[in-house]
């Protein structure tokens, strides 16, 4: 019968004591990590069995790899999400992870054709960002792999979540408005676009409803899509239109100025503009348009914190994390127009 390897052993191997080699594999103080190393070498090549706080630090430290994966149409909107995508790969590269990247096409969806390294489980953790759509984005929680959503999510989908407080974010942006001394408010934007849309429309209707204006649905403009022609038609047929307006995004923000400037109507004398996101539309447009902030990196933090927490606590409850926003006050706003 062969001989069992002690610690002992180890030690006379390296001629050292027998306190240093439990400490380097019981991974507490006292010894150089050059010797750590000499004595998991030694236990390795002697055969000793050993269960520690070390080894498995170091099973739990083997480089992982996360996935990002997104459709076609959101990777080509590098101003918003190329930012949280950056953030995602600095975060991961701190961490000693690897990252791998798959846009998604539409056939894909459609198909419910899943990446190969999904397939296979090649990937430690995943991270979708924007919106897929649904029973896709369940398609992949079915796998296992660890999920976690940014920038969407949806009652019939059990996963992490990191989201933007849209619904008060758009609340303190017409709360702006109104302090200004408007009462005339409209909202524009796809509200059944995505999830965030919506919500950004009922922090509008709460704002209203707080300060007890009420809400006149002409001025809600929720259902027009991001197209000059279709913007400029569907104010103009307005009856009688807003002295104010808070634009779903940087993109609406732009084309409801470029309506009002064609039209001869001063922005913020007459009319104010106030919108989402704070992208290079807010900041091109003359005068630059006041907008709420969404700290993109802090977006990409708050996704990679979660995959790891998540990778390690399967089963612990879904949770969705909302992050703040931030007013930034431009020259698109300015007091109500005297009756």
């Amino acid at each position: 019968m062969a001989k069992k390897i002690t610690m002992q052993d180890i030690a006379d191997r390296l001629q050292i004591s027998k306190n240093s080699v439990s400490q380097a594999l019981s991974g507490k103080p006292g010894v150089s990590e050059e010797t750590r190393r000499m004595v998991e070498a030694a236990a390795e090549e002697l055969g000793y069995e050993y269960s520690s706080v070390r080894k498995q630090a170091k099973q739990s430290d083997e480089k992982k790899t996360i996935a990002l994966i997104a459709s076609e149409f959101a990777f080509s909107l590098k101003n918003f999400f190329g930012e949280i995508y950056l953030s995602v790969e600095k975060e991961l590269s701190k961490r000693g992870f690897t990252l791998q990247i798959q846009p998604i096409s539409q056939h894909a969806i459609n198909n419910f054709h899943l990446p190969v390294f999904i397939q296979n489980h090649s990937v430690d953790g995943i991270l979708i960002l924007s919106h897929l759509s649904t029973d896709y984005i369940n398609e992949i929680i079915s796998t296992g792999i660890p999920t976690v959503l940014i920038d969407h999510h949806h009652p019939h989908i059990q996963a992490d979540a990191i989201l933007t407080n849209n619904r008060f974010g758009a609340y303190t942006a017409v709360e702006h408005l109104i302090q200004l001394g408007h009462k005339e408010i409209g909202y524009v934007g796809n509200a059944s676009f995505s999830p965030s849309y919506y919500e950004r429309l009922e922090g509008y209707l709460l704002a209203l409803h707080q300060f007890g204006i009420e809400v006149n649905p002409s001025y809600i403009l929720s259902n027009v899509k991001e197209e000059e022609d279709e913007i400029f038609r569907s104010i103009d047929r307005l009856p009688k239109k807003p002295t104010a307006w808070f634009c779903v995004n940087d993109g609406f923000g732009f084309l409801v100025s470029s309506y009002l400037q064609q039209s001869g109507i001063k922005i913020p004398e007459q009319v104010s503009v106030c919108n989402f996101d704070n992208g290079q539309l807010s900041q091109l447009s003359a005068p630059k348009i006041t907008t709420m902030d969404i700290d993109l990196k802090l977006y990409g933090k708050k996704a990679v914190d979660r995959l790891i927490w998540r990778i390690s606590n399967k089963e612990e409850v879904c949770q969705e994390i909302l992050l703040p926003t931030t007013l930034i006050k431009r020259a698109s706003t300015g007091p109500a127009p005297a009756n």
